[in-house]
């Protein structure tokens, strides 16, 4: 345990930051779960609107750096990849 009063507030704050990126994130994987199974159903339509949500989604937890715009870059690259290969079909 931090002894220095600024240690323990620096405790105080990455535990009120990771409650606030782990809300970010969640609902970001969310989309993207969401976007997968409508990728896998028939309807078209659905599809592109899950994935255009969960590319936004991604796009503004990078933005607020809760995860690396690198990171956000690629998970939307596979699921536009995926969704790609739906409308090909």
């Amino acid at each position: 345990m931090a002894n220095h009063k600024s240690a323990i507030k620096r405790i105080r704050q990455a535990g009120k930051r990771t409650v606030y990126n782990r809300m970010y994130i969640s609902r970001a994987r969310t989309f993207v779960k969401k976007a997968r199974i409508a990728i896998r159903g028939t309807n078209k339509d659905s599809a592109i609107n899950a994935t255009r949500i969960a590319i936004q989604d991604l796009d503004k937890a990078a933005t607020r750096g809760v995860i690396h715009k690198n990171n956000a870059a690629r998970r939307k690259g596979r699921l536009q990849k995926q969704l790609n290969a739906m409308l090909a079909k």
